[in-house]
């Protein structure tokens, strides 16, 4: 395949999803790229805004079919992927798989028997046709960027799948994975009481194995090797859970490994937390999510916990408003939705075809000072009515924080931003700047600004005038077509703008504004997480200490979550 994007070819980057949390944020967030890649090259979208060769990896199959799969490496538990179960992809026997792999050895995992959720073999029906050879052949259409996703827009969309009927991530996947893709552990159930992976010190021990650690360590080596310009690596690993010990221990080896790449992990907590009757489960989580952020910032450019839950903290907090979304908290479906959403908006600056900004410098403008860890929020969709343009909207908000917090910590109104990045997307041109009649009293300085950017840029300095700021304006809309749950109140247009009057019928795309924030509330969301982790009784908790943690270990933890907290201290010199 021919390089696109920059001279020289995409700043390629590995995904890491560690954990069962983390498998439906990113099949959310992989079936939105899809759709991205799917869209028509007649639209009025404009082309290259995003480079997908950031994300994904061009290949060919044994039979010269071109391919276009995620760089991506999964970790998941035994019995976690139903359907994807048998030969670590979404096709059905090994002759398939030997025309899909063109490199490297199978590894076929043998899974008790799920039943195939029908969206997924409806899926199969559309994108393949079994030839006369007895080999599954997948059909190809070009996209028009030299692309073959796999799908095709020319043929009828597949069903989409009941909530009802959504077990596992991989019941609502619908795109191919490479078989190098997926790395299960066998240690640990994923269903049922016994052998479960719950608690920081097992996640850690997983990686100290030297079968596993090997697997890993070799589907990096494959990923990696084919890379011009590696960039670095995103984690998207569960934190409430076993698994926020894989990811520590998987961080470090890219540090020590491939030193001098930006290393972004999402720590995921699936919420909210109605957990009264399940104590061990609180605690655990609490311990999990100290052990995991500490450890985390240690071996990470930067750490973002993403949550649609209030509080880290065992006290159940409300989840999060977004005033136009209507969604159901108790579903993981619908929780990692929205955080894929919002991660598919806050990660742009890194995957852009012009002017990137690579991860590593997207990390050093917000990890000053030892501030490792940061916040994110989203407003989804951004709230734009027909006749308005982006400073009516922005206006209108006054001083209000314009995005709803997805960090877990709390109302984030009078707290300080040391250094954010924001981006807006989706936002038609026409509405980027003021439509007044030339002689019209300004309502604002916005209405004065003669571009969208420089509109952005103003808002976020009257709002936070001593922060570090950068901002990014796209056209380019984020895509919610099925098997993206109906969650959009019935107030919006197909565009995901706010109307008067709506129409039936949901949208396909929407804006969104996303912001990574460094910000002083921080310092209360750490400080409260040490204070609980000290009234703890650890006496009544040995199972978790002995699944591979130290009382010293503990002790550690503490000062370091202290020092972690003392960075965010309101009044600290926003300089190096």
């Amino acid at each position: 395949m021919e390089s696109r994007g920059m001279a020289g070819g995409a700043r390629e980057v590995l995904t890491l999803q560690l954990g069962h949390f983390a498998g439906f944020v990113g099949a959310h967030w992989w079936n939105q790229q899809d759709a991205a890649l799917r869209e028509p090259t007649d639209t009025q979208e404009p082309p290259g805004e995003l480079c997908p060769d950031v994300l994904f990896r061009a290949g060919r199959t044994l039979h010269g079919q071109e391919t276009y799969t995620p760089r991506l490496i999964l970790m998941d538990l035994k019995g976690s992927l139903s359907s994807l179960k048998q030969e670590s992809g979404l096709y059905r026997d090994k002759q398939l798989d030997a025309a899909i792999a063109w490199q490297g050895k199978l590894t076929t995992h043998k899974e008790e028997l799920h039943p195939k959720n029908p969206y997924l073999q409806d899926l199969l029906s559309v994108e393949g046709v079994l030839s006369s050879d007895g080999l599954w052949r997948v059909k190809s259409i070009s996209n028009g960027k030299g692309l073959t996703p796999l799908t095709t827009a020319a043929t009828p969309e597949p069903l989409v799948p009941t909530e009802g009927s959504i077990r596992v991530w991989s019941d609502f996947l619908r795109v191919h994975l490479h078989p190098r893709s997926i790395c299960m552990i066998h240690k640990y159930n994923h269903d049922g009481e016994a052998g479960r992976l719950e608690a920081f010190g097992q996640g850690e021990s997983v990686l100290k194995e030297p079968r596993y650690l090997e697997e890993l360590e070799d589907r990096l080596h494959f990923y990696v090797e084919e890379c011009d310009y590696l960039q670095g690596f995103q984690i998207l690993c569960d934190l409430h859970d076993g698994f926020s010990g894989v990811g520590a221990k998987a961080a470090e080896l890219l540090r020590d490994e491939y030193s001098g790449r930006g290393i972004i992990t999402w720590g995921l907590l699936p919420g909210p937390y109605a957990l009264g009757q399940e104590p061990q489960k609180n605690i655990y989580r609490l311990l999990n999510t100290a052990f995991g952020l500490v450890h985390l910032s240690a071996h990470s450019s930067l750490v973002c916990p993403l949550s649609l839950g209030g509080s880290l903290g065992l006290r159940p907090e409300p989840p999060v408003n977004f005033p136009h979304l209507r969604y159901d908290a108790t579903l993981p479906f619908h929780c990692s939705a929205i955080l894929a959403t919002a991660l598919d908006t806050i990660t742009v600056p890194y995957r852009l075809y012009s002017s990137p900004l690579p991860m590593v410098h997207l990390a050093d403008m917000l990890n000053f000072s030892g501030k490792k860890v940061v916040t994110a929020g989203a407003s989804i969709p951004f709230p734009l009515g027909p006749s308005q343009s982006l400073p009516d909207t922005l206006m209108q908000l006054g001083g209000a924080t314009p995005w709803t917090p997805l960090s877990a910590c709390g109302d984030p109104s009078g707290t300080h931003c040391f250094a954010q990045s924001v981006v807006l997307r989706g936002l038609d041109k026409a509405c980027h700047t003021s439509q007044l009649i030339p002689g019209t009293p300004l309502p604002s300085l916005l209405h004065a600004c003669t571009t969208g950017e420089e509109v952005l840029a103003q808002y976020l300095q009257q709002q936070q005038p001593r922060a570090r700021s950068s901002s990014h304006l796209l056209l380019t809309p984020c895509k919610v077509v099925p098997p993206y749950p109906c969650l959009f109140s019935s107030s919006l247009s197909q565009q995901g703008l706010v109307l008067d009057n709506p129409p039936t019928g949901a949208g396909e795309s929407i804006p969104v504004l996303g912001a990574l924030c460094s910000s002083s509330s921080l310092n209360r969301t750490l400080g409260d997480l040490a204070k609980e982790l000290t009234k703890l009784n650890l006496r009544r908790w040995a199972s978790f200490m002995d699944a591979g943690v130290e009382q010293d270990d503990l002790g550690e933890l503490l000062q370091e979550l202290c020092s972690l907290a003392q960075c965010y201290q309101h009044g600290d010199s926003l300089m190096d």
